[in-house]
C-alpha cells in the first residue's frame, strides 16, 4: 500500500485524469480550483512524475481515430529464449505495451500502427524473425475503455467509472503534417512550463494558439481520449491485473459485452475473435485490484452476472510489465 498522498496531490489526480485545460496557462487555472500557486501546482506534478506515481502527463491519443491500425496480440514462448523474445518485440516502436501472463500464450502486447495494414506486417515480421506463431485479436467491439482511479484519505485506492459518457463511434480522420508533428511532440507528456501549449508551438513552428485550437479539435473528433493526468495503476496500489476472458453466445456478446462494460470493476470490455483449437473466448473484461484475490472476487461477480450464459472461462493475471510506452508517432 503506497503512503498517505498530500491532499493537493490526491484531490489533483482524481479530478485531473482528464479535462485538463486548452488555455494559455492552463497550470494557473487548475491551481486556482486547487488553492495553490501556478508554481506549485508544476511542481507537484513534476514530483508525481520522478515518484512514479504519474506514468505520464499529457494526452492520450487513440491510434484507430487517427486512421491507424491498434491490435492486442499474443504468443506463446518458451522459457529458455523468453527474455530474447521479448528483448525483440519490445524494440520495434509499434509495440505500445507488452505483458508477461500466466497462460500458456504468456506473451501480450499492443501493436499501433500509422495505418491499417501496418499492423499485419508488424505481426508476420514478428512470426518471421521470431520462428513463433502470433495470434491477432483485433477489436470487434469495444463495449467500455476507461481505467479512471479514486484515491481516498488514507491512501487508498479504486476503479471508477469515466466522468461522462465516452464515444466509440468516431469516423477515422487522417492527421496534416502539422498534427502529425503535435501528436510527435506531445505523445510523451506536455512540458511542465506556464504555457506548455506555447513551449509545444515553439517546438513544431506555429504559435500557441494553433496548438490549442488543434487539441481541441482533436479532443472533439476522438482522436485524444483524456488530457490529463495518468496514474500509475501499480505504484498506486492497484497490483494486480487480471484479464477475464468469456465464451458466450456470439448472439449475444452485444448484449452481455454491454452488461460487463457497466459494471464499476471493468476497465476495458471488448469483443474479439476466437482461435478455433487454441483461444475459445470471444469477450474480454480487464479488472484491477489490490491482489490477485480481490481480482478473482470480482471475476466470480462477473460470471454470476453473465449467469448461464458463460460456457468457458479464465483469468490471465498480468506477471511482468516488459513495454509500457503507449502510441509513438514518428512526425
Amino acid at each position: 500500500m503506497p503512503s498517505v498522498m498530500d491532499p493537493p496531490a490526491r484531490v489533483f489526480i482524481n479530478r485531473f485524469q482528464g479535462g485538463f485545460p486548452l488555455a494559455e496557462r492552463p497550470f494557473s487555472i487548475v491551481a486556482a480550483q486547487l488553492g495553490l500557486s501556478e508554481v506549485a501546482l508544476i511542481q507537484l506534478v513534476e514530483d508525481l512524475l520522478e515518484r512514479g506515481l504519474l506514468s505520464r502527463f499529457g494526452p492520450l491519443y487513440d491510434a484507430e481515430a487517427m486512421g491507424g491500425g491498434l491490435t492486442l496480440a499474443a504468443m506463446s514462448v518458451p522459457d529458455p529464449v523468453f527474455d530474447r523474445v521479448a528483448a525483440h518485440v519490445n524494440a520495434l516502436p509499434e509495440v505500445a505495451h507488452n505483458y508477461r501472463r500466466d497462460h500458456r500464450l504468456n506473451m501480450w502486447f499492443v501493436v499501433a500502427t500509422e495505418t491499417t495494414a501496418g499492423v499485419a506486417r508488424v505481426l508476420e515480421r514478428i512470426e518471421q524473425e521470431t520462428g513463433l506463431s502470433v495470434y491477432d485479436f483485433p477489436k470487434r467491439r469495444t463495449f467500455y475503455l476507461g481505467l479512471w482511479l479514486a484515491l481516498d484519505e488514507a491512501g487508498g485506492v479504486r476503479t471508477v467509472p469515466v466522468p461522462g459518457v465516452p464515444s466509440y463511434s468516431v469516423r477515422p480522420r487522417p492527421l496534416d503534417v502539422v498534427d502529425r508533428r503535435l501528436v510527435a511532440a506531445t505523445q510523451a507528456g506536455l512540458p511542465l512550463v506556464e504555457r506548455p501549449y506555447h513551449a509545444v508551438g515553439e517546438r513544431i513552428g506555429v504559435d500557441g494558439e494553433e496548438v490549442i485550437q488543434r487539441l481541441k479539435a482533436m479532443r472533439e473528433q476522438g482522436i485524444i481520449r483524456r488530457l490529463g493526468a495518468v496514474p500509475n495503476h501499480y505504484r498506486l496500489g492497484l497490483r494486480a491485473n487480471g484479464m477475464t476472458v468469456w465464451d458466450v453466445p456470439d448472439e449475444r456478446v452485444g448484449e452481455l459485452g454491454s452488461l460487463l462494460g457497466r459494471m464499476e470493476s471493468v476497465s476495458h470490455c471488448y469483443e474479439r475473435p476466437r482461435h478455433p483449437g487454441i483461444w475459445p473466448y470471444n469477450l474480454f473484461a480487464m479488472v484491477h485490484g489490490h491482489d490477485r484475490q480481490e481480482v478473482m472476487h470480482q471475476m466470480e461477480q462477473i460470471r454470476r452476472r453473465l449467469d448461464d450464459a458463460v460456457r468457458g472461462h479464465e483469468v490471465l493475471f498480468s506477471s511482468e510489465i516488459l513495454k509500457k510506452t503507449g502510441l509513438r508517432l514518428v512526425a
